[in-house]
């Protein structure tokens, strides 16, 4: 067995490494090929945490296994770490034995930005000049980097529950060399062609009216029931796409217009169909597409795999007996 300590993982996987592991697995996903298990995810009552455990199995990268971890929100103030926690847990599938545990924490970050890079490279308009991040946290730095990538962007609008936070964001574009606008709601809709949300939110801040028409949203904060970014009439006059369809419709984004009657299961289309070619995606200028990004457990073992692989070939993996 090898462990790859959190550690070791800054120095291994890259964005465009995840990218790579998360289109291919989303690809493979929707070819059959790959499927993942019911996800368990639980309020523990204890220090107000979700915890739970995602998993799968991916029949053409051979990756088997799960993650384990959640959600502590009182751990930067308590404890001064990071308020997601995980590992990854690798398997063999010829045998059962487990082959590798591997520090889930920035994998994690890394796995969720490449999803809705992965969607802006598939369905966001080709001419997209302007990116609207909803949420300043943790994760939105992430997201900004990965998406800056996939399009010619000029500017990127951003708003936040805490205002306060937004100068955070405004240093990530800067990084990226791209002017930042702290601006509402409504003025964000107005400017941005691709928007990302990123929150934890249990109610709706972006609304129908918000948005024009040709956006390509990527909502990627809702993975638990009852959270809840966009509201759900938007999703209704938008083409949606998902990375699984039975997790958007109980735990993603789509819940809340599935229980309003608004969208059905049929509605909702798999990435990976586009990515296969088995899907046109973006049909017209003016449609609006959004990705509801719910978070699958074979993105963490696909990562997880590549980070393993680059570990014990740059001598940094450590391997016990088990």
């Amino acid at each position: 067995m090898f462990i790859v300590p959190e550690k070791e993982i800054a120095g291994l996987i890259t964005a465009d490494d995840a990218f790579d592991a998360v289109e291919a697995v989303f690809a493979a996903m929707a070819a059959g090929k790959a499927y993942n298990f019911p996800v368990v995810r639980e309020a523990i009552g204890h220090e107000d945490a979700l915890y739970g455990f995602k998993g799968g199995f991916d029949r053409a990268g051979m990756a088997l296994g799960l993650k384990a971890g959640g959600y502590w929100p009182n751990n930067l103030e308590k404890h001064q770490v990071i308020n997601h926690q995980s590992s990854v847990f690798l398997f063999d599938p010829d045998t059962g034995r487990v082959s590798a545990m591997v520090g889930g924490n920035l994998l994690t970050a890394l796995r969720t930005a490449a999803a809705s890079s992965v969607s802006i490279k598939h369905l966001a308009r080709e001419d997209a000049r302007v990116l609207g991040m909803v949420g300043a946290g943790h994760q939105s730095a992430f997201q900004l980097r990965a998406a800056a990538k996939q399009r010619d962007f000029k500017k990127v609008v951003g708003w936040n529950y805490h205002p306060e936070m937004l100068p955070n964001l405004a240093k990530v574009a800067d990084e990226v060399g791209l002017p930042f606008e702290a601006v509402s709601l409504e003025e964000l809709g107005a400017q941005a062609d691709v928007i990302i949300t990123i929150t934890s939110a249990f109610s709706p801040s972006l609304m129908d009216v918000h948005v024009k028409p040709g956006t390509h949203l990527a909502c990627m904060g809702t993975d638990t029931k009852g959270k809840q970014e966009v509201e759900a009439a938007l999703l209704a006059r938008a083409t949606v796409f998902t990375d699984e369809v039975a997790q958007s419709t109980s735990i993603g984004e789509a819940q809340h217009a599935v229980v309003a009657g608004l969208l059905s299961e049929g509605d909702i289309t798999q990435i990976g169909a586009v990515i296969n070619g088995t899907h046109p995606g973006r049909t017209s200028a003016d449609q609006i597409t959004l990705f509801d990004g719910t978070g699958v457990g074979l993105q963490d073992l696909a990562v997880a795999a590549a980070a393993v692989q680059l570990a014990r070939a740059r001598g940094v993996a450590i391997e016990v007996e088990v």
